[in-house]
């Protein structure tokens, strides 16, 4: 286990910054080589998709579990 870390973005071309543990950067990393995207476009996706109530980081948390259960 690990500690998040932070990492920053710019989304519609604003900076932002978003705390996920090394398990889920490695998922957003896979997941984003195996769509042919950048790890940033596809957290702009996320954060497109996402409801207002849900953080960010809680996205794309649920988003890396989904793509692992969609698969697996």
């Amino acid at each position: 286990m690990d500690a998040p870390a932070k990492r920053s973005l710019t989304i519609d071309g604003h900076r932002t910054s978003v705390s996920l543990e090394d398990a889920f950067w490695r998922g957003l990393d896979r997941i984003a080589k195996a769509a042919g995207t950048t790890r940033a476009a596809l957290i702009a996706e996320i954060d497109h998709e996402r409801p207002p109530e849900i953080g960010l980081a809680t996205a794309c948390r649920l988003f890396v579990l989904a793509e692992l259960m969609r698969k697996g």
